[in-house]
């Protein structure tokens, strides 16, 4: 396994263009998946709860006759928390209680403010009526991104929270069945794929149109959400997970490995990259690779990911570090240095940045309190992580007086005129008093 992940110098003529190289991921659907997409979400908007319930039937390999055996009471999703055991259903409350505090703390309020004339001026701030929440189900069983998309929209008020999860063969997860429970989700859905991405975007029959889908999915969920954005939002087309860390060798090798493999163990696509000032270091983190790689359960996944999209990279010094880092605008960033602080300022693009060397990424995916859902493929350098603000709208309030009119009518007019826009200076005229 001793090449199971490359070795780099930041010094090399060639090392920014082969960077650049193992950043590149192409995110865009293949034809096939574009294909299938585009004729679930033409079905669904045409007939809405039929679609739904044949694309279950397909896909899921769930005989059911109508929508009413897809939605699950209230009282399955209280069982499924009451059935756990009590350090499951303690850990759930904990990491919630955590998310719901940190998030609470995001709240934005309306304001305004009076000028001299008497007009006010402001913003009011709203929650969204409804959002969708799409949660894989089957094998695939997050109760983190339950309470990581639910909380935040329950924080920021928002009246109705409609989670989809599909259950192929009637196979649910008590675990997210339990956390949509502890998060509040009002409906509850067992469908999935495009279709249910579908039935939230235009509304069926049975389930009404939301304003805006959030929440993790495959490559045909990211497509069907990627086509119905702008008939409602969306949170992010996400791309695999990404870890960056930077060390200056004073951490353990065996920790830095495990939080390679964390990532890696997502996914053949994910990506670990290290940047580090201690060869020697490299060396023993190489060497931690080769001997914790077997003992993995995912190892294989474990190593086509590093193989395929990881890097060790030896970088001259710490201000190096930071730039590349800057450059790879990472999903997740752990600064395992042994004096962090003065560091955090440097990072200016990153999803999540974690200090120190106990502030281990698994952490923030479960119950440090700030939010895992997170940009990726270097868009944290234009986006943020998902929060309270991504569920609440902004208004602005335009309150003129008569005596404001007077002045502002008069520089509107001037303007209209200069665009030459008429009806618009008429308008702004048509106030003043002169």
């Amino acid at each position: 396994m001793s090449n199971a992940i490359r070795r780099l110098n930041a010094r090399d003529p060639e090392f920014l263009s082969t960077l650049d190289a193992l950043l590149a991921f192409e995110s865009a659907a293949d034809e096939r998946i574009d294909a299938a997409v585009s004729e679930i979400l033409r079905a669904v908007r045409a007939t809405g709860d039929a679609a739904v319930i044949e694309y279950t039937r397909r896909f899921d390999h769930l005989d059911v006759s109508s929508m009413a055996g897809l939605e699950l009471p209230h009282a399955e999703l209280k069982a499924a928390l009451d059935g756990l055991t009590v350090e499951r259903r303690e850990a759930l409350r904990v990491a919630a209680d955590r998310v719901r505090q940190y998030h609470e703390r995001q709240k934005i309020d309306s304001w305004s403010y009076m000028e001299a004339d008497g007009s006010v001026l402001g913003q009011q701030v709203t929650a969204l009526d409804r959002v969708g929440l799409y949660v894989p189900g089957g094998r695939a069983s997050y109760p983190s991104s339950v309470l990581m998309n639910a909380i935040p929209a329950k924080v920021a008020g928002v009246h109705e929270l409609i989670m989809v999860v599909p259950t192929p063969r009637g196979e649910k997860s008590p675990l997210v069945l339990a956390a949509a429970a502890i998060a509040g989700v009002d409906r509850v859905f067992t469908i999935g794929g495009a279709q249910a991405v579908a039935a939230l975007a235009y509304g069926t029959q049975t389930i009404p149109q939301v304003d805006k889908i959030v929440g993790p999915g495959n490559a045909y969920v990211a497509e069907a959400k990627r086509r119905v954005f702008g008939t409602v939002g969306i949170d992010m087309v996400a791309g695999p997970s990404e870890v960056l860390v930077i060390s200056d060798g004073s951490g353990d090798p065996d920790w830095v490995a495990m939080d390679l493999f964390a990532q890696a163990e997502h996914d053949e696509l994910a990506q670990s990259i290290l940047l580090c000032t201690d060869a020697g270091f490299l060396d023993a983190v190489a060497a931690a690779i080769e001997r914790l790689l077997p003992t993995m359960p995912r190892r294989e996944i474990i190593a086509k990911s590093l193989a395929g999209r990881g890097a060790l990279i030896q970088v001259d010094d710490l201000e190096q570090a930071c730039a590349i880092a800057n450059r790879i605008a990472p999903e997740h960033l752990e600064l395992s240095l042994e004096t962090p602080e003065p560091w955090v300022a440097k990072i200016r693009h990153a999803g999540a940045i974690f200090v120190g060397h106990h502030s281990v990424e698994a952490l923030g995916d479960y119950c440090a309190g700030p939010n895992h859902v997170l940009p990726t493929m270097r868009s944290a350098r234009f986006s943020s992580p998902l929060g309270v603000y991504d569920f609440q709208k902004r208004s602005s309030i335009v309150h003129i007086s008569a005596a404001g009119a007077q002045t502002l009518g008069k520089v509107a007019s001037i303007l209209a005129h200069g665009e030459g826009l008429q009806a618009h200076a008429r308008s702004a005229e048509m106030r003043l008093k002169d």
